[in-house]
This record gives C-alpha cells, sequence and structure tokens, in this order.
C-alpha cells in the first residue's frame, strides 16, 4: 500500500483564546469618516477568519495572520515562539490579503489597505523572539496613506509585491500600483506614487470613443484574482484574471503588456472559427491564479490558472499553465483535477517541492490532492495521478450516535456533556457561541426568562450544564394529577439534541477551509480554516489500515485475517459489537482465576454470540478462515500492528540549531496530541475487531497457544485506555456543578490529557515520528501478559496522579493487575481521594512486599523502584512505616499517620533512636484529640525530655478542646508540677476573660488535689487582673461580678485550711519587698469593697456614663497629663453633699468616678473621711492625709468640747463595713458612728472619735505600711504641728501602738521635734520593764543621739549608754523577730 497523507487538526481558540490577545484600536487621518458596516454573513461568525496566512520569517518562525470580524480586526499569532497574540483594530474593513514581511532583524512591516483608501504601514518590533510585537514599538509606529487615484474601493483586490510596492485590481479592470519612494522614520511617513494603468486591447481602444462603454461599464471585466511571483523576488511584474476568463501580464513601466483568453475546456476545435465565446467566471474573488519559477536555475516564469466546471460530473475544474518568460503568455498544458472533486469548491492551491497542491472544500470541510509538477519538463499531462488527503475517523454527534450513548450507565446531562466536551470535536469558541445563540433564544421565548439563563457564571462548562434545558420542567397530567417524567425526558432530550446540533453548524463554520501555506522546516503543506489549522502528515500502518478497511479496500496478504475479522464486526452490528465489547471489560476488570479459553467459552456461551449470525455468514467466515496457511502467525502480525511503532531515527541538528535555544510551540503539541488521538482509535477498532474474532471461534481456542491468547488479553486493556486518555479532558468540571459565580463566563480552552503528557515530554517534533516516540515512551501497548504490569503503566498511573487527574488514574488503575507497584501508587490515589482507610488497609498489608525480601520478580520489582519516592527498596518495614507515616503527614491525615508511627515503634530495631518517633506519635495524639493515648504515650516514653515537651502541648489543647474534665481526672504522677507550670504560666499572660479560662481550670487543678493555698492565690490573682483590666462602661458590672466571684472563691480555698494557715503569698511590685502575704480578713476586706462599689453602681447606673477623670500624674505605670484645677473645681462643690445625701436620704448625686491621691484629697477637703479612705485604698501610699486629717479633727474637738457624752441611739441598727469611718464635719459638730460596738464604749465623744480612728488605721494599714509605720507617723506629725509651737503638742500617741522595731519612729519623731523629756520618759519606763528590753532595740538606738541635745542629762547619759553596750551583746546572740505573724 502506498504512503497516504492524512489532515491532522487543532483549533486556534484551544491554545490561542481569544481573551489572551490585547487589542490595539487604531486611528484615521480622514475627517468625517463615515463608518460602513462589515459585511454581514450569516454563515460567518466574527471571531471566524474571512482570510488567513502563514508567512514564514527566518529569525521569529511562523507567523499566522488572519483578519476577523469582518475585516476590522486584524489578528497576528506567532506558532514557533511564546510571544502571546495581538489585535489590531481598523477604523473601517480593509480589503482582503493583508501582509507581513520582514524589513530587517528588529523590525515587521504590516501592510493594510481599508475599503476608504487608506493605507495603513505598520511597523512592529521583532527583536525580541519571546515578546515580538509586546516589544517597545519605535515612536512613529503606525502610518497612514491616504489614496488620491481611486475612490471606491469596495471590490478591490490587493497584492503585496513587497514592503515597497502594493498593485490593486479594480472591478473596472483597472489596475492600480503604488510604489514608495522613501520609507518613513520615527518623524516623518511614507512618500507614496499611484499608478493607474488600464488593459490594452483593441476592443478597449474602440469602445473608449464609445460615450457609455467606457473601460468599467463591462461586469465582465472586473479583475477576480491578482497574483505575482512569491516573496522575495526582484521581479516586479503582475498577473490578474479578470471574469471574462481573461489572463492579462502588467508591467510596473507598461501596464498591460500581454493577455490570453482561457477556454472553457481545451480541445481540437477550441480555436475553430466557429468556436463560441467562453461563459464568465462568477463575480466572487478566489485564488484561482499563481505565479512560479521553474525551468533551467529557476530562469522561466510560469501562470497556472484554475478553472472550475461545477456542472461537469467527472472533475471539479481543471488547471491551465502559461509560459509568461519573454513577457508573452503561451498556454503549455492542461491538468485534470480528481474524480473526487467533484461537486468541491477550490480554495486555495500551490506548488511545494514539485507537488501541485490543491486545497478543496469539500461538504464544508477541507480535503486535499496533490500530484507531481515539473515546471522545467512540462511534456505530457495525460496520466495525471491524484493522491487525496482527508481528515482521520472523527466522531459525529448524530441523533443516532447520541441514542446510542444512552444505553450507557449514567445521567442524560453527563452524558450530553462529556460528548461535547470530548477533545477535538468542538472547539470552545464554538462551545461559547452555540450558548449564546441558545439563551438569546431561550430569552426570546414570552414570559419571564429563567434565572439560570440571566446568572453568571465561572467557566462556559458550568454555564452549559445549568442552562441547558432549564425551560424544561416536570409537569403533571390535569385529568389524571400523575406527574409525566416521560414527556420531561423527552423534552429534555430534545433540548440537549437541539443545543448540540447548534454547536455542530458552528463548528461545521469554523472548519470552512481558507488557504494553502508552506511550513517552517519539516512542517510541510499548512492548511488554514476558519478556526482551524491542519498540517499534511503521513500516515501511520495502523491508520492506513483503518482507513481501508472502512472504505472496503483491499489490503496486503498478511492481513487477510484482519479483513477477516472486519468484516465479520459488520455482520454482527454495533449493538452486539458493543455487548462483546462490554463483557471483555467486565472481564479484565476481575481478578483472573481461570484460563483464558474458560473465559471466552463462558462469555461467548452466554452472549450466544453464534446464535446472531445466520448461517451463510458462518459459512463465509469459517470458509474465509479455512483458506488462511497460518491463523497463528496472521494473530501475531494484527497484535504487532496494534502495538507497534514505526523505528525512526532522530533527525541530527546542525551546530546553528544546537546553539539556538529550544522552543515548544503549544500548537505543535496539539497537532501531536491529536495524531496521538487518531493512532490510538485506529489501533483499538482493530483490537475490537480481533476480539470479536475470538468469540466467533470460543470452541476452537483450546488448540491454540496459550501464551498467544494471553496476548490478545493483555493488548485489549492497552488498547482501550489509550483512547480513553485522548478523549478525556483536563481540567473538566462535575457536569452536576451548578456553582453560579457573580464572574462573567470565563472562556476556558479544554485539552486532551494526552496533550498534557506530551507537553511534559516534549515530543513535538515531525509527524508521525513524534507521536510514535511518545507511544514508545509511555509503554502504554508494550505489555504481552495480563497478569503482569510494566514499568511503563505504573509510571504513567503514577504521572496522571500527580498531574491532578485522579478519576482517569483511578479508571487505568482499574485495568491493572495488583503488583506492588500498581498498589503502591493506588494507595497514593486513594490518600489524593480521601479514601485513607482503604489506603492505610493496603500499605499495611503489602507492608512485607516493599523490602528486598518481599520474593519480586524483576519486572514487579522494576516498576517499583519506579514509583517509590527515593527509588530505592526499604531495608526493614520499620523503615517503611517511617515513610508511610511522613507521607500521611504530608496530606495531613494525623490519625493515619499515628497509626504508622505506632507500627514504627513496634518493629524498632534497639539502636535506633526513636525520640522524633515518640515526638511524633504525641503530638499525632494530641492533634486528632485522643488525650487518653497521648497521656498514656508520654507515661510510656522513656525520653524526659519529651514528656517535659509534650505535657504542656497537651495541656493547652485539651483547654483548648475544652476537655477539662478529662484533664483534672488524670494522675500525672511524676510530672504535676509541668501541668502546673503550664497552666499557671497562661493564667499570669492571658487575658482572664478570654477562653479557655485558664485561671478557673488551675483553681480546679488545685482543689481537685486539695491545695487549697495555690486554689486562693489563683483566684486572688485573677480578682487583681480583672481590677487592673482597661474596661469599657458597658463592661463595669460584669467585671466585677467576675472579680467578686474569683475573691468569693478565694475566701472559700482559705476557708477550709486552718485559721492560722489561712494566708496565702503573692508577688508585690514594691521596692523594698518582693511578696505580700494576704490572710483571710484582707480578702473579706477586698470582697467588701468591690461589693459596695457594684452596689453603689447597681443603685446610680448614671455613674456608668460619667465623665472619666484621667490617672494620676505620678503613677509610673500610667504616666498622665492632669488638670488638677479643672477636677477640684468639678469635685469640691458636691463632695460633702454627696456622702451626707447618702447617709439621710439613701440617694446619691451623680458624680465622676475619680481616681489616685486626687480623689484622696478632694475627699479630705470635703471633711469626708470614710471616702478618702476607701478611695486611697487602691492606691499605695495615699491615706496618709486621710489619718491626719482624722487625728486633727479629734484633737481639735478635744480642745473646744468637754467630755460630754452623745446620743447616738438613733444610730442603732445601722449596719457598715469596717471601712465605713465616721466623719466629723465642721461647727455644729456632727458625729456618725457606723459600729454598734461604738456604741457602748464609755467616755466622751472625743474619746470614742479616737478610739475608733485608731482602730480604722489599724484595719486600713497594710503589712508594709505597718513595718515602716508610715500611717502612724503621718498622725504623729500632725498632732505634733497642731501644738502651735515645737515640743507642745497637748496629744500623746500610745506607744504601745507601735510594733516591733516600729518603736524607733515615734521616738526619732519625738526628737526632730524637740520633745526631749517625752522621748526620755518612755526610755526610763522601757528599762523598767525588762520583759520588753528585747523590743526596745530601736528606741535603745534613738537615744544615743540624746547626747549633744540634753547635755545637763548626764546620769540619764551613762546610763543609756550602759545599755546600748548591752544590747550590742545582745544582738550577736539573739535574732530579733520583725514580722508578728511569722
Amino acid at each position: 500500500m502506498a504512503a497516504v497523507s492524512i489532515l491532522v487538526p487543532t483549533h486556534i481558540s484551544s491554545f490561542f483564546p481569544s481573551t489572551n490577545a490585547p487589542s490595539i484600536v487604531l486611528q484615521s487621518a480622514r475627517r468625517h469618516l463615515a463608518t460602513p458596516p462589515p459585511a454581514t454573513d450569516a454563515d460567518l461568525h466574527p471571531e471566524h477568519a474571512s482570510f488567513a496566512s502563514i508567512i514564514q520569517l527566518q529569525h521569529v518562525g511562523s507567523i499566522l495572520l488572519r483578519v476577523l470580524h469582518g475585516g476590522l480586526i486584524v489578528e497576528l499569532i506567532s506558532l514557533s515562539t511564546q510571544a502571546p497574540p495581538i489585535r489590531f483594530v481598523f477604523p473601517v474593513p480593509i480589503l482582503s490579503a493583508p501582509a507581513i514581511l520582514a524589513a530587517a532583524e528588529q523590525e515587521l512591516h504590516l501592510l493594510v489597505i481599508t475599503i476608504t483608501g487608506s493605507l495603513y504601514r505598520l511597523v512592529l518590533p521583532a527583536g525580541n523572539p519571546h515578546l515580538l510585537w509586546h516589544d517597545q514599538a519605535a515612536p512613529n509606529w503606525c502610518r497612514e496613506y491616504i489614496i488620491k487615484s481611486v475612490a471606491d474601493l469596495s471590490r478591490g483586490i490587493v497584492q503585496v509585491h513587497g514592503i515597497h510596492c502594493i498593485v490593486i485590481g479594480l472591478k473596472n479592470g483597472s489596475l492600480l500600483r503604488i510604489e514608495s519612494e522613501r520609507i518613513g522614520d520615527d518623524t516623518c511617513d511614507d512618500l507614496w506614487t499611484e499608478v493607474l494603468s488600464q488593459p490594452k486591447s483593441f476592443f478597449g481602444t474602440f469602445v473608449s470613443y464609445i460615450p457609455g462603454l467606457q473601460p468599467g461599464t463591462n461586469p465582465s471585466s472586473e479583475i477576480l484574482s491578482v497574483a505575482s511571483l512569491p516573496q522575495p523576488t526582484d521581479l516586479t511584474h503582475t498577473w490578474t484574471l479578470s471574469r471574462d476568463r481573461v489572463l492579462r501580464l502588467w508591467t510596473a513601466k507598461s501596464g498591460c503588456v500581454a493577455s490570453k483568453t482561457i477556454p472553457t475546456r481545451v480541445t481540437v476545435q477550441s480555436t475553430s472559427p466557429g468556436a463560441t465565446m467562453p461563459e464568465p467566471l462568477t463575480a466572487e474573488a478566489r485564488n484561482l491564479l499563481r505565479i512560479y519559477a521553474g525551468g533551467t536555475n529557476d530562469e522561466g516564469t510560469f501562470a497556472i490558472a484554475f478553472t472550475p466546471t461545477s456542472a461537469d460530473p467527472h472533475s471539479g475544474g481543471y488547471f491551465q499553465i502559461f509560459d509568461s518568460t519573454s513577457d508573452q503568455l503561451r498556454e503549455l498544458g492542461t491538468i485534470e483535477c480528481s474524480s473526487a472533486s467533484v461537486h468541491c469548491h477550490l480554495q486555495d492551491f500551490i506548488i511545494h517541492d514539485g507537488m501541485l497542491c490543491v486545497l478543496w472544500e469539500r461538504q464544508g470541510c477541507s480535503m486535499t490532492e496533490k500530484t507531481p509538477l515539473d515546471l522545467g519538463n512540462l511534456n505530457t499531462f495525460d496520466n495525471t495521478s491524484w493522491s487525496t488527503s482527508n481528515h482521520g475517523e472523527e466522531a459525529d454527534l448524530t441523533p443516532a450516535y447520541l441514542e446510542e450513548l444512552l444505553r450507557f450507565p449514567g445521567s442524560l446531562t453527563e452524558k450530553f456533556l462529556q460528548a461535547i466536551l470530548r477533545p477535538g470535536l468542538f472547539s470552545p469558541l464554538s462551545t461559547r457561541t452555540a450558548l449564546e445563540q441558545y439563551v438569546d433564544a431561550c430569552l426570546s421565548l414570552p414570559g419571564p426568562p429563567a434565572p439560570e439563563l440571566t446568572a453568571s457564571y465561572t467557566t462556559v462548562v458550568e454555564n452549559i450544564a445549568a442552562v441547558v434545558g432549564c425551560t424544561v420542567s416536570l409537569v403533571q397530567d390535569p385529568h389524571t394529577g400523575a406527574m409525566q417524567h416521560d414527556r420531561y425526558w423527552s423534552a429534555l432530550k430534545r433540548d440537549w439534541e437541539g443545543f448540540i446540533a447548534r454547536c455542530r453548524e458552528v463548528e461545521r463554520s469554523a472548519r470552512w477551509p481558507l488557504a494553502l501555506c508552506v511550513g517552517q522546516g519539516s512542517e510541510g503543506v499548512i492548511v488554514v480554516d476558519r478556526e482551524r489549522i491542519n498540517i499534511i502528515a503521513k500516515e501511520d500502518l495502523p491508520i492506513t489500515i483503518h482507513r481501508h478497511l472502512s472504505d472496503s479496500l483491499a489490503v496486503d496478504s498478511h492481513f487477510t485475517v484482519l479483513d477477516i475479522a472486519w468484516t465479520l464486526c459488520d455482520k454482527i452490528g454495533p449493538e452486539l459489537l458493543r455487548s462483546v465489547e462490554t463483557r471483555v471489560v467486565d472481564v479484565l476488570h476481575q481478578e483472573v482465576a481461570f484460563s483464558v479459553v474458560d473465559i471466552l467459552g463462558d462469555q461467548a456461551q452466554r452472549l450466544d454470540f453464534a446464535e446472531c449470525l445466520d448461517e451463510s455468514t458462518q459459512n463465509l467466515i469459517i470458509t474465509r478462515l479455512q483458506d488462511v496457511e497460518d491463523l497463528d502467525k496472521d494473530i501475531r502480525i494484527i497484535l504487532d500492528l496494534v502495538a507497534g511503532f514505526d523505528p525512526q531515527v532522530k533527525r541530527e541538528e546542525d551546530e546553528v540549531e544546537l546553539l539556538l535555544p529550544p522552543t515548544r510551540s503549544e500548537w505543535k503539541v496539539a497537532l501531536s496530541a491529536a495524531y496521538v488521538s487518531t493512532s490510538v482509535h485506529a489501533r483499538y477498532d482493530i483490537c475490537i475487531a480481533l476480539m470479536a474474532l475470538l468469540f466467533f471461534l470460543a470452541d476452537d481456542l483450546k488448540e491454540w497457544d496459550p501464551s498467544l491468547l494471553e496476548e490478545v488479553f493483555a493488548c485489549f486493556p492497552r488498547a482501550r485506555y489509550a483512547p480513553f486518555c485522548c478523549a478525556s479532558t483536563s481540567g473538566r468540571p462535575h457536569p452536576r456543578s451548578q456553582a453560579v459565580s457573580r464572574n462573567l463566563s470565563r472562556f476556558a480552552p479544554t485539552s486532551s490529557v494526552v496533550h498534557r503528557l506530551i507537553a511534559q515530554s516534549g515530543e513535538c517534533d515531525e509527524l508521525p515520528g513524534s507521536a510514535h516516540r511518545f507511544l514508545d515512551a509511555t509503554g502504554l501497548l508494550q505489555s504481552t501478559s495480563p497478569a503482569r504490569a510494566t514499568v511503563f503503566e505504573v509510571q504513567i498511573c503514577d504521572n496522571l496522579r500527580k498531574m491532578g487527574y485522579p478519576e482517569i488514574a483511578r479508571d487505568m488503575l482499574a485495568w491493572l493487575p495488583r503488583t506492588p507497584g500498581v498498589v503502591f501508587v493506588t494507595t497514593q490515589l486513594y490518600i489524593a481521594l480521601g479514601r485513607a482507610d482503604d489506603a492505610t488497609s493496603m500499605m499495611e498489608k503489602v507492608a512485607a512486599r516493599f523490602g528486598y525480601e518481599g520474593g519480586l520478580s524483576f519486572e514487579d520489582m522494576e516498576a517499583l523502584l519506579s514509583v517509590l519516592p527515593d527509588k530505592a527498596f526499604y531495608d526493614s518495614d520499620f523503615d517503611f512505616y517511617l515513610d508511610m507515616s511522613t507521607l500521611l503527614r504530608s496530606n495531613g491525615l494525623k490519625q493515619h499517620e499515628v497509626s504508622f508511627l505506632r507500627l514504627a515503634l513496634s518493629v524498632a530495631p534497639p539502636e535506633a533512636d526513636t525520640a522524633d518517633i515518640w515526638y511524633g506519635l504525641i503530638w499525632g495524639y494530641i492533634d486528632i484529640s485522643s488525650w487518653e493515648e497521648a497521656y498514656s504515650s508520654i507515661v510510656a516514653t522513656p525520653f524526659d525530655s519529651v514528656k517535659r515537651d509534650s505535657i504542656s502541648r497537651l495541656v493547652y489543647r485539651m483547654c483548648e478542646e475544652g476537655a477539662i474534665e478529662l484533664l483534672v481526672s488524670l494522675d500525672f504522677a511524676g510530672f504535676a508540677s509541668e501541668v502546673d507550670d503550664a497552666l499557671a504560666f497562661k493564667a499570669r499572660n492571658t487575658d482572664p476573660r478570654a477562653r479557655p479560662f485558664y485561671s478557673r481550670i488551675l483553681y480546679t487543678w488545685y482543689t481537685r488535689r486539695g491545695d487549697h493555698r495555690s486554689a486562693a492565690r489563683t483566684m486572688y490573682q485573677r480578682a487583681r487582673k480583672l481590677q487592673e483590666i482597661t474596661y469599657k462602661p458597658t463592661d463595669v458590672i460584669s467585671l466585677m461580678e467576675d472579680q467578686l466571684e474569683s475573691y468569693l472563691l478565694a475566701i472559700n480555698s482559705l476557708s477550709l485550711l486552718e485559721p492560722k494557715n489561712a494566708w496565702i503569698v503573692v508577688p508585690q511590685a514594691i521596692k523594698d519587698f518582693e511578696s505580700q502575704i494576704i490572710d483571710l480578713e484582707d480578702l473579706r476586706f477586698e470582697y467588701t469593697l468591690v461589693s459596695a462599689r457594684l452596689r453603689l453602681i447597681r443603685r446610680d447606673l448614671t455613674l456608668l456614663s460619667a465623665p472619666v477623670v484621667w490617672e494620676v500624674a505620678n503613677n509610673a505605670d500610667h504616666p498622665c497629663v492632669v488638670d488638677v484645677a479643672s477636677q477640684e473645681r468639678a469635685v469640691s462643690p458636691w463632695a460633702a453633699r454627696r456622702r451626707l445625701a447618702m447617709t439621710l436620704t439613701g440617694r446619691a448625686i451623680p458624680a465622676p468616678p475619680l481616681a489616685g491621691e486626687l480623689s484622696t484629697r478632694l475627699f479630705l477637703r470635703s471633711r469626708s473621711f470614710s471616702s478618702s479612705l476607701a478611695k486611697s485604698w487602691p492606691y499605695r501610699g495615699t491615706a496618709n492625709d486621710a489619718f491626719a486629717m482624722k487625728r486633727m479633727m479629734c484633737h481639735q474637738a478635744h480642745r473646744r468640747l468637754s467630755a460630754t457624752s452623745l446620743d447616738i441611739r438613733h444610730l442603732k441598727g445601722s449596719r457598715c463595713k469596717p471601712i465605713a469611718i465616721p466623719i466629723l464635719t465642721s461647727s455644729p459638730l456632727t458625729v456618725q458612728i457606723s459600729s454598734e460596738s461604738v456604741l457602748t464604749n464609755k467616755g466622751g465623744l472625743v474619746n470614742v472619735a479616737g478610739r475608733r480612728a485608731r482602730r480604722s488605721l489599724s484595719y486600713s494599714e497594710r503589712e508594709e505600711e505597718r513595718r515602716k509605720g508610715r500611717y502612724q507617723r503621718s498622725t504623729l506629725l500632725a498632732l505634733l504641728y497642731s501644738g502651735g509651737q515645737r515640743g507642745k503638742g497637748s496629744d500623746s500617741w500610745p506607744l504601745a501602738s507601735w510594733k516591733g522595731n516600729a518603736k524607733e519612729i515615734p521616738l526619732r519623731t519625738q526628737l526632730e521635734h524637740g520633745r526631749f523629756l517625752v522621748v526620755l520618759s518612755y526610755v526610763v519606763k522601757g528599762l523598767r520593764l525588762m520583759a520588753l528590753r528585747a523590743r526596745f532595740v530601736g528606741g535603745l538606738r534613738c537615744c544615743f543621739c540624746l547626747g549633744w541635745f540634753v547635755e545637763e542629762e548626764a546620769e540619764s547619759w551613762m546610763v543609756l549608754s550602759l545599755l546600748c553596750k548591752e544590747d550590742e551583746e545582745r544582738k550577736k546572740e539573739n535574732t530579733v523577730v520583725y514580722d508578728r505573724r511569722r
């Protein structure tokens, strides 16, 4: 069989979407330009090209030029580089045949002429092959020249001779020649000259003198085709062909120099006087004329003209060749077209490599023919032989094919959508165009539109799935009320069939052929359609055999068995053949436990295969099989045909090509994918025919070689999933997806999985070599047994999984036996699909097979090594479990990772370092909230560092997940302190109001373990943190309630201890002391204080909305500026009235809350001792003035009043806290004593007040203040100064109120004020009381300083000196305890 070519197509919108091409709008220099509407053609979509050509340039490769939108847009696409396409939008439609030429290595010139007479020259950059026209352009890159000779160019035919010359054929037969005298630059435009030439003939000269018969009045003189020698050339001659079949030769200087009338048919009688005039051609501009150089050294010039014969039943026309070497037109001969061209329409023809290539339009598709043509040796044309090239067998979605699809399981929408999205069937542009037409048709229906029609979708595929069938609804029968499901499904099917019919119609228009072009290098001849690009490639043997069998052509003798099997398939029909295919698929998807002979016999019997054939057909098949000499040999030849490839030697690149960077074109990748798809579909059809023959011979298979049957069964699944990969689209969304997005429908091209695989392999050279190398590298058809999986099959399944096609990989793995390599890929695929349980179960079962001692065959071992992570076997199960745990962790499967870590620990060798494994195990349990398992693992781990690091993580996660009960119930024996530290750290450094409440958790933890002191300390610290929080007025009540709760819990915890042990130690931020001791009374006092504040706020909620007074200025933590004068003016007038109103009426005067020492002083000025003391309590060291003021009031009252009693019986029954101190106001004296214990005291009113003040002092003084005597010293100083003169105070402060070493404070204070005798009396009294000697160390020291004050008291001095010496000796022996609590 002779080698035949095939057309391999690819859609332009699949690899060059229109949305990726930026558009540049051009302007015109013409004023008041009326934009005529572009030519409307109902069959031509705006995005379909009306003109196309491919130009080959040495430094940039192949460039595709297309004219779109009725001539308004010119698009440039680079087929050899990765430069994005570009579009130029003109103000008016352009004439056909624009051209792009290379002016230099750095520039491309695009020459375009519009129908209004504007000549555009676009100078585009071409220095960078990766950017091309997207690079920086020159300033004056767009230049326009207005043609002056002709006003109307609407029917002109343009021929670009070069960058310096353009020729336009006019409708009156004239020829306009435009030549450039100067090409512009960055600052100036081009300079053009115009020459208008008329056709010269005797008839033309004669009619020029007759009015009404001037040139142009005869429509037959209209020029239909203009041609010149292909560029580059120095010959500037032009050839034209007009409607009256006159071929003319034009020169630049003389105009028309020769003409020749082409007869309708070349015969002997054509030159007789009685010959009729030829019929004029149709008024359609066509490629009817081509000029080529030929002869010796290409010195001759030949014109080839085509004459169509639409009425001829034998051919579509003929070619006539003319020699025009000496500016004459001499006819040389005629070439008849083939019989295959009948009823075809010529689109273009060229001469390439000594072959005349012709492009025909045949029923809307491309068909090419070629025949040898040597222009240098034109002797005879009688024995012209044509070879035809068509597209391969393509599925057509006819109604019969759609009915066949519905027989398979699945929904109607899913099946039809998968058929529409099959790669290569419909272009993305066709699908989108059909969808737009469908939506417009639905919107034109009466009534409100369906919501699916007006919604926006992410992709066109989602839009199709949602819109098609949206107008069909399920209705009830008006008579019976039953749901009419049959009518619904019928209407839905018709709706989908109508949409598919629209897609077929648009695709038919997209496949209309336009031009023949010459590719670069080995690309050969290229066919350009409106929306597709085709190359003419050589058929491989499976495609050739398949075409011969499909067209009932003869095949070679060694394919006789295949011819018999093909005949059998034709006899049994498609339905039975589909049943054979389905049963074989079902068998191969199961574990083969029987011999192939038994399986085939059983399936043939179940199918009743022999009963489906009539007797004559059976006898015919048997008779033809008996004529076969060696059936076994012919079967193996068929298997070699299915799995064989054409071995080709790789083309050696020259040195220049090796230096250039490798380029990969998406167009070439798409062509290789299309060729692979055609080839594997042909191989699969051959394999199906062979399986049908085996079913027919099921009873005789016992005599066959078992290995041959195994090869047949191994070849079938490989031949099946190869076309499955070609038919599966990459990234196809689920058909049932009805997701609606606010974005516009995105124009998403679809490509097959094979396209992606070829793009990764880099095989995109000439065809069929690149396609065969890809099939050979993948090894899809090289298996010899159904029980084995080759390394190529395992690798391609793993590659599909990695590329993001899990569904396709799963379908392919279902065909393969469960070898270790297949199992490993399957487990990873299950992980990607979310089936982690199945994956881990499978890996645990076959773990022993992944080592060197697994007993694997060489093929299984090689396949397994190709997909393992490190390309090496595991030394032990321990290494395998570790790697599997790492794999599971990388996929976020913590639960299964933990199970493999546990397995790794169970088989870990003694010398292995398992610390990291314990980390992963414990932390994995924590991450999956398995608290008890994590606790058990912490107890079981032998590493202390792992325990310490894991406890805090476990505690924090349990708190965050709310497992508090379980946390406090766990023992944590041996490392409870780590739990204490972890919870205490969070309690100190987190917000006490934020969940989880670590303070409460820690309190519960301590309480469960009986550590009530730590529990009380935790709640006390929480209360103090709540007090320090900066809050909003609306949060005051909730914060104070939480604070009260904390105090109450702390009190309860301390109450569980013995009274002498009911104290806690808390850190204190004071320079001299690092900690503070808080007892039960202190907690109750603070609880009482907060409770009183909360009660006050609840009684008067206006306090929450009152203006806030700033913090005091001397606050070290929050320094700020305080306007003291304004605050005093705001507070002083109502401070006393507010307290008095609270006492008498129970109603408070609204006032802003005050803070710090400022509020203390303001209350003191209003003589409100209790408020001052209460306000100063939260601020350390600010109650000095309060106690000094109180003592001064008592002292002044002692001077003014006698010690008379006051009837205060009306105050009985009042209940106030110890902080409520009596308030003494100015005259008349008002005394308020709010404690029932005071009412029973005897003596005068002043004595009662003094005793009450001292008692308040003992209540309010803190530990450190008590040590330093800060409040008592302030009170004593106030008393001393109140005497008027130094040393003459009228009142004394009892020494007994000073404790421990603090007795030094009053003595020093008395000495500073000159009260020497008082000090001396204290000392002498102390000396007499020997029981108090150890407590007078401070007092003795103070007496040393009396020597220079009291010189006359020598005796006292001596006594004191001796006592001091004795005291120093005692100090070395004894330790004085200053703190009564210690």
